[in-house]
C-alpha cells in the first residue's frame, strides 16, 4: 500500500497540500505513495492547506499556461514547470449545443465540455499528468497503471514524452483502435484475459512485489494524486463560464471518482472565494452504462451497497464492475439532489450519433452514455430543463468507431456525373 521510494518528495514549500487523508475515518498520514489507509483500509485523498488556497486568485490563474498547469497552485505536485511529466493538456472547449437543447425540450444554455481536444484525445491526459509529475518527485522510474484504454493510452505517451520505461496492462478485448493507439508509444502493453476488475487486481498485487517497487501506478499507489487532475475539469468549465458554477452536470461514472473530484472542485472554488455557489447550488447527476452499473442500481435501490458486476456492453471505458469510488459518488449525487441513469447499448448509440448531429463532437461510447443520460433524465423530470447544465463528453469517437461503424454511411452512391447527381435528387 506504500513506497520507500522517495526523490526530494512533494515541495510543501510551494505545493498546497499537506498530507494524506482517508476518506473513511480521516486518519492522516505524509505525502507518500500510498492509496490505501493503515487503520481501516479506506481510500485516501489528498488534503489542502486552505489558507495556501485561499491566496489564489482569478488573475493569477488567467495569467497561467493555456493547460491544467495554470491551476497549479490547486493542484498537489507541479508548482514548478520542470518538475512536471507532462503533455500539456487542458483548456479543451466548452461547447454551446443549442440544438441538442431545442431537440431534448431544454430552454436554459446546454454546453458540451469536450474533453477529446487533449493530447491522446481523453481526460485521462489531466489525471496521469498530474499523477506521474507526483511520482517523479517521489522518486519512481517506471510508469504503469490497469486500464480500460484510454488511460493505457495517455500513460504510454506520457513515458514516451519523458523518456522514462512504461508498462501497462489491459483487458485482452479492448477496442482495437485503444490498443493500437497505446502500444504505437512503444512501451510494454501486457493483455490480460479478463476484466478490467481482473486486471486492476493483478496490478495492486504487482505494486507489492520487489520487481515492481521502483513502478508507479498511476491508479494504486500514487491514485490520490492521479484523482486530483480531475478537479481540473471542473476548474476549467467555471472558468469557461465566466467564474460561475453550473446549475447542473452530468458526468459519466466508471469507478465514480470523476464525479466525486468535479464536485469536489465545485466546492473548493467556493470555499476559496473564486466562485459564488449558484443560489440554489448545483446538482450531480451521473451516467453509466446499463451492462455496468453497480452505483446507479445502489442508488435507485435507495442503499449504499454497490453489489460488483460482471460487465457487458459497448461502453467498455466505463466497465469498471467494482468501482472503488462508487459510495463518494453516491454521496455528492445525493447531497446536491442529483440523480443517476444508464443507458442500453442502443440508446448509447443513439446518444453518440445525436451529438454529433447536433455539435459536431464525435464522442466515445462513454460520450453516448452521458448524452443518453441527459435525454432519460430530462424525460423523466429529473434534470430541470429551465437550469444551465453542462454535460462531459470525456474521449474521441475514433477511437470507438465500431460502435457505430454499421450504422452510419454514404447517403448516396452515384456516377461521376451531372446527370447522375440530378437524378440522386442532389439539385433539387
Amino acid at each position: 500500500m506504500t513506497s520507500t521510494l522517495v526523490a526530494s518528495g512533494i515541495d510543501t514549500s510551494a505545493s498546497p497540500a499537506r498530507a494524506l487523508v482517508c476518506r473513511a475515518c480521516s486518519a492522516r498520514y505524509p505525502l507518500a505513495a500510498q492509496h490505501a489507509c493503515y487503520e481501516c483500509f479506506g481510500p485516501l485523498e489528498v488534503d489542502y492547506d486552505t489558507a495556501a488556497l485561499a491566496t489564489v486568485t482569478r488573475e493569477q490563474i488567467e495569467a497561467g499556461p493555456n493547460n491544467i498547469w495554470r491551476y497549479a497552485a490547486l493542484l498537489p505536485a507541479g508548482q514548478d514547470p520542470a518538475s512536471r511529466v507532462t503533455l500539456d493538456p487542458g483548456l479543451t472547449p466548452l461547447v454551446a449545443a443549442p440544438h441538442l437543447a431545442a431537440e431534448l425540450g431544454i430552454t436554459a444554455p446546454l454546453w458540451v465540455k469536450d474533453d477529446s481536444a487533449n493530447p491522446t484525445h481523453s481526460f485521462k491526459d489531466r489525471v496521469v499528468s498530474v499523477a506521474l509529475t507526483a511520482a517523479k518527485a517521489l522518486g519512481f522510474s517506471r510508469f504503469a497503471c490497469a486500464s480500460t484504454g484510454n488511460l493505457a493510452n495517455s500513460v504510454a505517451a506520457h513515458a514516451a514524452r519523458a523518456g522514462v520505461p512504461s508498462v501497462v496492462f489491459i483487458p485482452s478485448d479492448l477496442e482495437q483502435g485503444k490498443v493500437i493507439t497505446t502500444a504505437v508509444y512503444g512501451g510494454e502493453l501486457v493483455a490480460i484475459d479478463g476484466s478490467y476488475d481482473d486486471v486492476n487486481r493483478l496490478c495492486g498485487e504487482l505494486v507489492e512485489t520487489d520487481e515492481f517497487e521502483d513502478t508507479a501506478f498511476v491508479n494504486v499507489n500514487v491514485r490520490p494524486y492521479y484523482a486530483e487532475g480531475s478537479k481540473t475539469l471542473g476548474y476549467e468549465v467555471a472558468e469557461q463560464l465566466g467564474w460561475r458554477i453550473p446549475a447542473q452536470v452530468v458526468i459519466p461514472m466508471a469507478s465514480g471518482e470523476l464525479l466525486t473530484k468535479i464536485d469536489k472542485a465545485f466546492s473548493e472554488l467556493v470555499e476559496i472565494g473564486l466562485v459564488e455557489a449558484p443560489a440554489d447550488g448545483w446538482k450531480v447527476f451521473g451516467a453509466q452504462s446499463a451492462g455496468c452499473n453497480p452505483i446507479a442500481v445502489a442508488l435507485h435501490g435507495e442503499t449504499d451497497t454497490i453489489i460488483p458486476v460482471k460487465p457487458t456492453g459497448i461502453a467498455k471505458s466505463l466497465n469498471i464492475g467494482d468501482p472503488a469510488a462508487g459510495l463518494y459518488a453516491l454521496e455528492a449525487v445525493r447531497r446536491t439532489g442529483g440523480w443517476m441513469e444508464y443507458a442500453d447499448d442502443d440508446e448509447i448509440r443513439a446518444g453518440i450519433r445525436d451529438l454529433a448531429r447536433t455539435t459536431g463532437v464525435f464522442a466515445e461510447t462513454a460520450g453516448g452514455v452521458t448524452v443518453a443520460v441527459l435525454r432519460k433524465l430530462v424525460e423523466s423530470g429529473r434534470l430541470d430543463p429551465t437550469a444551465e447544465t453542462v454535460v462531459f463528453n470525456t474521449g474521441e469517437g475514433l477511437k470507438t468507431i465500431d460502435a457505430v461503424a454499421g450504422q452510419v454511411g454514404p447517403t448516396h452512391h452515384i456516377k461521376p456525373s451531372l446527370r447522375a447527381a440530378r437524378d440522386a435528387g442532389l439539385l433539387g
